[in-house]
This record gives C-alpha cells, structure tokens and sequence, in this order.
C-alpha cells in the first residue's frame, strides 16, 4: 500500500462517521447541546469540516470551498474565512445554525473531494516537505494530514456521542 492509499483510505472514513451523527436530524436537534457551554452535533461537524477545508485550501494555495458559494448563509453565519471554530466561546458556538443535515454533508462532501484529490496527487516525498515553520519542530505534510485527520474523526465521535445523548 502506497502513501495515496493510507491517506485516502483514512479520510475516506470520516464521511461516513458525518453522515450517521447528522442524518435525520432537525435544525433544533442539530443545534442541541448536552448542557450550557457545550458543542452541539451542528457546530462539532461544522468546526472538523471547516478546519479540513481551512488547512487544506491552504496546503493547495487556493480559496477555501467555503468561500466558494452560500455555504455561511446556510449555516448563519458570515464568510469569513479564518473563522473555523477555534477558540469559539459558548455564544459563538450558538451562532452555528446548519439549516438541516444536508448543508453538513454537501459541505463536508465538497471538502472531501477537493481533499482526495489532493491526496491522490502526492508522492512519499511530500510529506517530508515543511508546510508550517511556526513550530518547533516545523510541521511537515505527513504531520499536518494526520493533524487534520485526527480531528476530524475526533470530533465526528464526539458529534456521534450527542446524537446519542439526544436521541
């Protein structure tokens, strides 16, 4: 197995873990959360797919699918580009409003093509290559896909475990 397939083969998961955490869900389910201060299933799927389509836009040097679009409006919000849920405080989280599920999945969808396709593209060499000098040690390719990988199917669990709280 070559580094195109692990790679693929793990982010070819997460859509599956999106899909069973929002599907069927209403606005109000998906905008729930287990007690005050916490994520609800909207934001959790929102914020893995938001931080997949941030990193990688960037790793491709290109726009992000976010700003390609009415994805924000779907969700309420504006289309700022850097807000990707990071340090989000309570009330922030709260402004995440998905329309229903289906605004999650296409737009998870539309950030996982653009992914696997890049993915498709790389060659063993290009996970050595520094994509981020702002640490200690400098992030390589290999060490931020994984990054990338890790939360998202970290929080697509978290996103499942509400939906198991509510339903």
């Amino acid at each position: 197995m070559n580094v195109n397939d692990v790679l693929i083969e793990t982010f070819d998961r997460i859509p599956e873990h999106v899909r069973s955490a929002v599907e069927g869900l209403t606005p109000e389910q998906l905008g729930w959360s287990p007690a005050p201060g916490t994520n609800s299933i909207g934001w959790l799927v929102w914020h893995l797919t938001r931080v997949q389509d941030h990193h990688v836009a960037e790793l491709l040097g290109r726009d992000q699918v976010w700003a390609e679009g009415e994805w924000a409006a779907r969700f309420g919000l504006g289309a700022d580009p850097s807000n990707t849920g990071y340090g989000h405080s309570p009330g922030q989280v709260e402004q995440v409003r998905p329309d229903g599920p289906e605004v999650l999945v296409e737009y998870y969808d539309a950030v996982h093509a653009r992914t696997r396709d890049f993915l498709r593209g790389l060659k063993s060499d290009d996970l050595d290559r520094v994509v981020d000098k702002r640490w200690d040690p400098p992030v390589t390719l290999g060490v931020r896909l994984v990054s990338i990988a890790d939360d998202d199917i970290q929080h697509a669990g978290q996103a499942a475990y509400v939906r198991g709280l509510l339903t």
